[in-house]
């Protein structure tokens, strides 16, 4: 076998894969989204047809008018926001002091329990966490969700930014100590923008999360709505026979705020991942 047929052969597999892979991942998500624009007596017909003749945004409005998908959206963006800007400041302070002062018995352990404590199942703190909420009027409100989630944020952010941080060279800030930067300048000023790879990578996984995030609204809250947990009010003609039309409309509002946010910071997640996930 020639080398320039070894190397088509390689090409073929190489794209051949590529676009298995793209169709495995690709099609439940075509198919979510034609689904929820399909009528529903025609969502489910024999033999299935794959490219509907007819489309209709009625699920769409049918959940803006009677489900009030629009104050879900608001309430889970909302507080997605400040948990992500909370969870990115907090973490790279936190990041930067317990990679810098290590050497500290303390401050290693302090970064070792906060790694454990995402190990701990949530079902498991839920109810002191929820009493501990409820003593001080957090239970049900924007505040304490957004604490919620900031909270459960943090251990993965700490992490990955703490490898990053690692890696940047000690020169760099001592260089900016000379030039009479204080401490803070230098954090925010030259060590960050030498971690946007790994802050858009986090900004990334912790958006997913936030959005999918379904027991910290069940359990803590009452009165506000939130995506994750409004698919569970959707209406229901019998018990044995789900609202798929509303369910995959509902599940669009969830995914495309997804693909908008990997689209936009796409190009910096492999980056970020390679970097803050390795340790030298």
């Amino acid at each position: 076998m020639s080398i320039r047929t070894m190397k088509a052969a390689a090409f073929a597999l190489r794209w051949g894969l590529t676009l298995i892979v793209s169709f495995v991942i690709l099609f439940p998500l075509y198919w979510i989204l034609i689904s929820s624009l399909t009528p529903k007596q025609m969502a489910f017909k024999t033999p299935i047809d794959y490219l509907p003749d007819t489309l209709t945004l009625q699920n769409y409005i049918h959940l803006y008018k009677n489900l009030g998908i629009g104050e879900m959206a608001y309430n889970t963006l909302l507080i997605t926001a400040v948990s992500l800007l909370a969870s990115i400041i907090l973490g790279v302070i936190a990041a930067y002091a317990f990679a810098r002062h290590d050497d500290s018995k303390g401050i290693d352990s302090a970064f070792k329990l906060l790694i454990f404590s995402a190990m701990i199942p949530p079902i498991v703190t839920a109810r002191p966490l929820y009493d501990f909420m409820k003593s001080v009027n957090m239970v049900d409100t924007f505040t304490g969700l957004t604490i919620l989630y900031t909270s459960s944020l943090l251990p993965f952010s700490v992490l990955i930014l703490y490898n990053f941080v690692k890696q940047i060279p000690v020169s760099i800030e001592e260089a900016a100590h000379v030039d009479g930067a204080n401490n803070m300048q230098i954090l925010f000023k030259v060590v960050f923008p030498l971690m946007k790879p790994a802050v858009a990578t986090i900004s990334i996984i912790n958006f997913i999360h936030c959005l999918n995030e379904f027991f910290t609204p069940l359990f803590f809250s009452h009165n506000i709505s939130l995506l994750s947990v409004g698919i569970t009010s959707l209406p229901r003609e019998n018990d044995y026979e789900l609202p798929w039309d509303l369910i995959s409309a509902m599940g669009w509002f969830i995914i495309l705020p997804i693909i908008i946010f990997v689209l936009i910071f796409e190009k910096n997640i492999m980056e970020g991942m390679m970097a803050g996930g390795v340790k030298q």
